[in-house]
This record gives structure tokens, C-alpha cells and sequence, in this order.
């Protein structure tokens, strides 16, 4: 399933109808890098591996989440910017070159994964609608604040020198290189304040961009995102940008999910997707994630379906969570499934 020119809002409508109404997105993807053995002590974090002999740990990640049962990958682009490869000593050409490779080594992933099942059809029969789920490859967008590595995309707070048209330009090549590689979809993520938001949703339309987008925030209770912007009035600038198909949250405390579907329900139609974290907590100041009293890895799975019933219809998780956690909410979605295509 491809955009290839099909209207943005109608095109995920397809998508979502042919999921059966909802969606599973991947879950954590630098931890999961770490896991399989990537050093991501740079202020390039995931990207770093865009730059070193460690893609093929991209692309494995990649198809831990396909075989869990996500219908959306991430690509490793949320830290990748021109401005971060240049201030690491690449030339543009060499940053033009990684942010395309981010969506070439998604899609090779969703190539080899439908090949497998191919292969071994004769094993997955009695589960082809899963077999032969549409997955989408979503381009990550990172905030400002990911690129100043900083801590800064936690709070939302730039500076007052920092204003609309600078985080458009600063955003504007790295998105037009996401499209043209060939994305399905444009991830901004980790949204922390509604000046970013107003930029994207500007930026969309000044370049005449076609390809559908999501606008995920960062919240920090059930009402406001981490700069203390309401919720209510970032999805509404969401709702109004055309090309915008999906509003939500992710990089969120589970905790805070239920009130924050409701919350953006009340500002737009558009389908509501929701990746939280596992509810632990980053301090920037040591580097370190910091449990929680609340936190476990999977145990927001069990809210799925009351999520799903307060108006959600995409969910998947981001920091600390696991293609295991992806396996639950697949489950949680769908029943449980015991073949590994799903």
C-alpha cells in the first residue's frame, strides 16, 4: 500500500478500514539499538547508526517490530538534521545521503518481511488478513529541541529568540529529503509546544507537500503538553493543516493517555493515535531513565481496549518499550496471533 498521489486524509482512511479500524505502530527504537549492541552515547543518538557499519542493526530492529505486528515502522531519522551531520564533520551531500538511507533501509525491511511470509505462506495460511496487513514506513521527524540535544525537547522551551519561521527553516530541507526518499507517511513527533506545531503546519503548506502526516506531542499531564501549551490547542492547529491525517501524543506517561484522547477528540475528528512511553522518566541532567512508581514495561497494554474505546485508533509505544510491548498491543488488537507473519 502506497500514497502515490491519492488525497492525504483519504489515503489513511483506506489504510486504518483496512486494518480492521485500528493500527499498531512500532515501540522504542533507540533502546531496542542498544540492546542489539549500538553505542548511542552522541548527540546524534539514533542516527549515529546512520553514519557507522551499525545499519544493519536499523533494518534488524525494524523487523523485530514487523514480526511483533506493527503496520507502521518509524524510520532512524527523529535526531538525523543536515545541521547534525555538518556539526559532526560531514559534508551536506553525506547528510542528504543518510536521511534518504533512513527510508531505504525501512523499506528494505518491509521488503525482506514480506518476502519471508511469502516464502513460507504455506506455514500462515490460516492467518493471511495478518499475513498481508498493509505496513506503512512513517519518516521520523524530531523536534528542535532533539537536535540541540539539550533536554530541551522535554520541556519545550526554545528561547524567545527561537521563532515560527526559524524552526520552518530549520525543519525545511530535512522534510522535503523525507519525502522525496519515498515515505509513506511524516512522523513529527515528540511535539513539545504549539510554536512547533504552527511551523509544521505552515511548513506543509508553503512546500506544497502531499504526503499525509501525523503530529504526535509530548505531554507532561492529561491537559497540557511539556511546555504547558494546552493539548487542546495544539491538536486544533493540527485539525486545521490539510495534510495532517492523525493527531496524538507519544513520549507520554501511560497515565495521562485516557484524559489526553479526550481532551484532543474535543479539538478534531481525525483519527487520534497514541505511543506512550513506558512511564519511566528522562533525566537529561545524568543521561538516565528513572522508574516511576507507576512503570512497567508492558503494563499499559492492558488499557488498550479502553483507550480504543475512548476514541484511539493507533497505538504503539516510544521510549523503553519493546517489540514484546508491540506483540501485546497487536494481541490486544487483534487476538492473539501465533504466527510469527503476522
Amino acid at each position: 500500500m502506497g500514497f502515490k498521489g491519492k488525497e492525504a486524509s483519504s489515503f489513511f482512511r483506506d489504510f486504518l478500514d483496512e486494518c480492521g479500524g485500528s493500527a499498531v505502530i512500532d515501540g522504542g527504537f533507540a533502546t531496542e539499538l542498544e540492546r542489539h549492541g549500538a553505542d548511542l552515547n552522541d548527540q546524534l543518538w539514533s542516527a549515529k547508526c546512520l553514519v557507522s557499519s551499525s545499519s544493519h542493526l536499523v533494518r534488524r530492529v525494524h523487523l523485530d517490530y514487523l514480526e511483533a505486528g506493527a503496520n507502521i515502522i518509524l524510520t532512524a531519522s527523529y535526531q538525523a538534521t543536515i545541521q547534525g551531520f555538518e556539526a559532526k564533520g560531514f559534508s551536506r551531500e553525506e547528510g542528504v545521503t543518510m536521511l534518504r538511507r533512513s527510508v531505504e533501509i525501512a523499506r528494505e525491511a518491509r521488503e525482506i518481511y514480506h518476502d519471508r511470509c511469502t516464502k513460507d505462506s504455506s506455514d500462515f495460511m490460516r492467518n493471511e488478513r495478518y499475513r498481508k496487513r498493509p505496513i506503512l514506513i512513517a519518516a521520523s521527524v524530531g523536534s528542535y529541541g532533539a537536535y540541540l540535544a539539550d533536554g530541551s525537547e522535554y520541556v519545550g522551551d526554545y528561547g524567545d529568540s527561537v521563532t515560527v519561521q526559524t524552526l520552518k527553516d530549520f525543519h525545511r530541507e530535512r522534510v522535503k529529503i523525507l519525502v522525496d526518499a519515498g515515505a509513506d507517511l511524516i512522523a513529527f513527533e515528540t511535539i513539545p509546544n504549539k510554536l512547533e506545531a504552527q511551523a509544521y503546519a505552515e511548513l506543509l503548506d508553503e512546500e506544497g507537500i502531499e504526503t499525509p502526516a501525523w503530529f504526535a506531542f509530548s505531554c507532561k499531564d492529561e491537559s497540557n503538553v511539556v511546555s504547558g501549551d494546552s493539548i487542546f490547542e495544539c491538536a486544533s492547529v493540527a485539525d486545521s493543516c490539510r495534510q495532517v491525517v492523525a493527531v496524538g501524543v507519544n513520549c507520554t506517561a501511560p497515565r495521562f493517555i485516557h484524559g489526553l484522547i479526550s481532551s484532543i477528540k474535543k479539538a478534531t475528528s481525525k483519527p487520534v493515535l497514541v505511543y506512550p512511553n513506558s512511564g519511566e522518566t528522562y533525566i537529561s541532567e545524568s543521561n538516565q531513565w528513572v522508574k516511576s512508581s507507576e512503570s512497567a514495561e508492558d503494563d499499559f497494554v492492558p488499557y488498550i481496549g479502553k483507550w480504543r474505546d475512548a476514541g484511539a485508533s493507533l497505538f504503539g509505544g516510544c521510549c523503553r518499550t519493546t517489540p514484546n510491548t508491540i506483540r501485546g498491543i497487536a494481541e490486544a488488537i487483534y487476538g492473539k496471533v501465533q504466527d510469527k507473519c503476522m
